[in-house]
Order: C-alpha cells, then structure tokens, then sequence
C-alpha cells in the first residue's frame, strides 16, 4: 500500500489545489479510503505534515478544514509545472550554481538542503558545489532564507567556457543512465495498463471511482521522477531521450481518465458538503 502522508500530496498536488486548496477532513479520509487508508492513519498523516509546516487547519462550526501554507502552496506548485511541463524546454544557456560551507554543528541543516536541492533539480559537481541549467534562482532564494545560511552560501548564474562541453556537467552531476532506466521501468508498467483501460473505457466498463484510483495513481508514480529526474533543457539531453515517451505516455493516460476522475471527486466535495449543511 502507498504512504499516508505521500499519497495525501499527490491528492492534494492533482485535485485539491484546482479547488482551493481547501478540504474537509471527511471528504480527505473518505477519498483516501479508496487507496486502503484508514480515518487513523489519515489523520496522524496530516498531523505530521501540519507540524512540518505544510497544512493548516480551521474551524468551521463542527468540522475542521485542512489548507496549504504559503510554503505548501509554493511546493505544490513547483511540483505540478514540473510534472506537467512534460516535455524538455528550451536552455539559456547559463548555470546556476549554488556553492555552501555549512559547519558541522549545523550538518542537519546541510542534510535538508541537500535533499531539497535534488528535489528542486540540482546535481552535485563537487562537494558543496551544485549546479543546475534551470531558472531556479527563486527556489534558491528561498532556501537560502529557509534555512538562514545566507552568511555560509554563495550563488552564481553563469556560463561555462570549458575546456570541455556543456554535456560533461551533466554527465558530472546526473546519473542519466540510471534516470533513463526508471523512464523505461515506467513505460513498461503503464503502457500495458493504460491500454487496458483504452479499451475498458471504450467499452464504459470504468466507474468514475475507477478512474480516480487510476489517475492518482498514474500521478503518484510520475511525480517520483522529481526526485530524480532534474527536467534538462534538450540541448543537454541525448539526440533520442526515453524520458520523452514516458512524458508521452503520461499525457496520453492522465487525458483518458481525467474527466472521470475529476467528476468523482467533485462528486465526494459536493456529498459532504450536504452532510455539513
């Protein structure tokens, strides 16, 4: 079964942030339902990501409304141009590099911002040298004030001269053979299902519930690829790139289901909102 706190980012990174941002606990509790989660493991999930700072709740009478952060809102939003950018942009040429020394009392500090720097695309060249080909000088300022290390942190766009080609950065702070290879893994996954359910579909032997399980988690499975894939601009990519049947296929199969999908979760929204009048 998939992780509580995981599954609720995917839900709210796919449907709640279309409406809002906003949901009541029952309707989150029933929706997750769906994927084998119980009322107690939903509620200590958003607990935890509460504490984390990225949900909020309020009262409204005798029910309790959970919403994103200004921080949670900025990282779902980041995530969903990400996933949905789909195919390879074009490059400016330049890098953003971001260079740390952040002392050993605080080597959680630089732990996390590791963590969130591969998240956000980056790869490591040297130690405590990260680059990217990626405009992310927003993502960087950010973090940079998230973690106050302004006074251990330097950052540069610039462009690199050699004496080597772009390409050797990337070969330098990405695995892409490796990233290639999960591109294939999930090719072979889904393409087999969604043609499954091409067929079902036509043949309208797909619920709307159906189709809500199945595109989140479609949604859930690509979105993993941002702790993995940096998204490269083209001119920085292989002539022939896996990653770009596996946007395709993504396309294809989150176009299929989502209208159904969306229905039966405006369905849940509009249910519960007569249970609380």
């Amino acid at each position: 079964m998939t992780n509580t706190r995981s599954m609720i980012f995917t839900i709210y990174g796919d449907y709640i942030r279309h409406y809002g941002n906003k949901i009541w606990i029952g309707s989150l509790i029933r929706l997750l339902k769906e994927f084998g989660h119980n009322e107690q493991s939903v509620r200590v999930a958003v607990s935890r990501i509460m504490k984390q700072g990225w949900l909020q709740s309020e009262k409204v009478g005798n029910k309790s409304d959970y919403f994103l952060t200004p921080r949670g809102v900025a990282r779902i939003e980041e995530a969903a141009i990400r996933i949905f950018g789909l195919k390879p942009k074009a490059w400016d040429g330049k890098w953003r590099m971001l260079m740390y020394t952040i002392p050993e009392e605080k080597r959680k500090i630089r732990d996390e911002l590791r963590k969130e720097l591969i998240w956000s695309g980056f790869g490591s060249i040297a130690n405590g040298c990260w680059i990217s080909p990626n405009n992310l000088e927003k993502e960087v300022h950010l973090l940079i004030e998230k973690y106050g290390i302004q006074a251990h942190v330097d950052f540069f766009v610039a462009e690199y001269h050699g004496p080597k080609e772009n390409r050797t950065l990337v070969e330098k702070g990405w695995p892409l053979q490796e990233i290639a290879e999960k591109h294939q893994q999930f090719i072979s996954t889904y393409s087999a299902r969604f043609a499954e359910h091409e067929t079902m579909m036509e043949k309208n032997l797909m619920s709307d519930a159906e189709c809500f399980i199945a595109r989140t988690m479609l949604v859930h499975e690509y979105r993993k690829f941002l702790f993995f894939d940096p998204g490269l601009p083209k001119e920085l990519l292989p002539e022939v790139w896996i990653g770009n049947d596996a946007a395709n296929l993504f396309e294809k199969y989150y176009k299929l289901l989502e209208q159904p999908a969306s229905r039966f979760f405006e369905q849940v929204l509009q249910e519960d909102i007569r249970i609380n009048e």
